[in-house]
């Protein structure tokens, strides 16, 4: 409404705002932190969203949602079959089994076996929005170049591509690869001072489900990695900067500091359209 008034408008994070107040809060003394924010000239601002992104990004949060609610139900029936003695290996693949030992199980009170069923109904309910939501998502991802385009990197999968696309619909806001993984929170807090470097853990800013998608993706290629590793048959697609990561740093260590190159390698082909490279043995 304010652009077809002839405005510019422009979004600040609040966090940035903060430092700005004063004293105590009301309306002039938000207005006079958010002029004097503005006139920042490093000030950052967050790209406005479409209509139609704002939609798209509903398919993830609506996903997100609905996979929390199935989490909760199995922990549910986990824990209710837990009190009558019945347990089954941890893991959503292993709820069908479970249930089958609760239908066989002669100590299970009836009433508690019917309630136990009715859960396990709302959970093959989930599973069929679930499926019909991803198929959406999919088709989404095949529509759309950018995201098939970060798709070819290892350890991204068609939903975190599309999730990258959509939360970052204009990638030039960033001045660097550097500043995109500082955005996603998995680069070292700094607290240096008087010519003296302290880096810290990741500072865990920024949007927490990128940067969970990012760290998933690496553990899993870590982990084919170390298979063929094991299997003395290391590929020559294998990064040798990975190799020697993993050769004196800790998995998980090396899980954060792969997703934190696989940030900047995303940032460089959303602001190039460049295809991904494999890296190449020295």
């Amino acid at each position: 409404m304010l652009r077809s008034l002839g405005h510019e408008v422009v979004l600040i994070p609040p966090q940035y705002i903060k430092p700005y107040v004063k004293r105590g809060k009301n309306d002039a003394i938000d207005a006079e932190a958010i002029c004097e924010a503005m006139s920042r000239p490093g000030m950052h601002f967050v790209p406005i969203k479409s209509r139609d992104e704002q939609a798209a990004l509903m398919l993830l949060k609506v996903r997100d949602l609905l996979m929390k609610q199935r989490t909760m139900l199995t922990n549910a029936i986990r824990g209710h079959a837990a009190e009558f003695g019945v347990i089954a290996t941890k893991g959503p693949q292993n709820l069908a089994e479970l249930l089958e030992r609760l239908g066989e199980d002669a100590n299970v009170p009836a009433p508690a076996r019917e309630l136990l069923n009715s859960l396990a109904g709302q959970i093959a309910a989930l599973e069929v929005r679930l499926e019909a939501l991803e198929a959406k998502l999919k088709a989404h991802h095949k529509a759309d170049p950018r995201s098939r385009l970060l798709a070819t990197i290892p350890g991204v999968g068609p939903i975190t591509a599309l999730s990258l696309t959509l939360k970052v619909p204009d990638a030039t806001v960033f001045r660097s690869g550097r500043h995109f993984a500082a955005w996603l929170g998995i680069t070292p807090r700094e607290h240096s001072t008087a010519g003296r470097q302290r880096l810290g853990k990741i500072s865990r800013q920024g949007d927490e489900g990128l940067r969970q998608s990012l760290v998933l993706g690496a553990t899993a290629v870590i982990q084919q990695v170390k298979r063929r590793f094991k299997a003395q048959r290391v590929s020559r697609t294998d990064s040798p900067w990975l190799l020697q990561l993993l050769a004196r740093k800790p998995e998980k260590v090396a899980a954060v500091a792969l997703a934190n190159k696989m940030a900047r390698i995303i940032w460089a082909m959303l602001v190039s359209g460049e295809l991904y490279r494999q890296p190449q043995a020295v």
